[in-house]
C-alpha cells in the first residue's frame, strides 16, 4: 500500500469559506483535479448553486469558486489507502494539512464547510487541538458527502442542504 499525497487548496486572498474534502480519490488524483469522479456531486452542485448548471471545465470551476469567495482543500494532505473510500484509509499513517499557516493567509474566512462525516472527524481529531485562539469566530458545518459513496441522498437532496453555503457569501 502507498502513501497518496493530495493537492494544494484552490484559494485566493478573499475567501470567506473554506470546503473541506477528506482527501482526494484515485480518479482525482489520476487527473489532478479535485472531485474528478463523474458521479461525484461536488461539482454538480456548486454549478448549480453558482453557474445556473451550465457545464464548466475544470480551469473555469476553479474560477468559479475562486469569484465567490470560496476556498477548496483537504483536511488530510497525506496518507496510506487502498481504493478510493474513507473507510480504507489507515488511521495510523494521516498527516493533516497546516490549517494555522492557511488561516493566517486567509484572514476573511468566516465558516467552514465539511464535506462529509470523515473530513470533520480527521479536523477534530488532527487539527482542532493545535488550532490557534485566535481562529475560535470561525463557524465549522457538516454538510453532506458529495461522494456516490454516499447513497443515502440524492444529487437534488444533497443539492439542497449545500444551500447552506450561501448564508455566508
Amino acid at each position: 500500500m502507498s502513501t497518496v499525497t493530495g493537492f494544494p487548496p484552490i484559494a485566493d486572498n478573499n475567501a470567506i469559506i473554506l470546503i473541506l474534502g477528506s482527501m482526494p480519490s484515485i480518479k482525482s488524483l489520476q487527473a489532478r483535479q479535485y472531485y474528478a469522479h463523474p458521479r461525484n456531486s461536488f461539482w454538480f452542485i456548486i454549478t448549480k448553486l453558482f453557474a445556473k448548471g451550465i457545464e464548466l471545465d475544470y480551469g473555469e470551476r476553479k474560477a468559479l469558486l475562486l469569484h465567490n469567495r470560496i476556498a477548496l482543500w483537504d483536511v488530510l494532505s497525506a496518507c496510506q489507502r487502498k481504493g478510493s473510500l474513507d473507510s480504507s484509509i489507515l488511521k495510523k499513517t494521516t498527516v493533516a494539512n497546516d490549517f494555522n499557516n492557511f488561516f493566517n493567509g486567509h484572514p476573511s474566512l468566516k465558516a467552514v464547510y465539511f464535506n462529509g462525516t470523515r473530513a470533520q472527524q480527521e479536523y477534530n481529531k488532527h487539527v482542532s487541538p493545535v488550532i490557534h485562539d485566535k481562529f475560535s469566530t470561525i463557524e465549522y458545518m457538516r454538510l453532506p458527502s458529495t461522494s456516490p459513496a454516499m447513497a443515502s441522498l440524492n444529487r437534488e437532496q444533497k443539492l439542497q442542504q449545500w444551500k447552506a453555503i450561501l448564508q455566508y457569501l
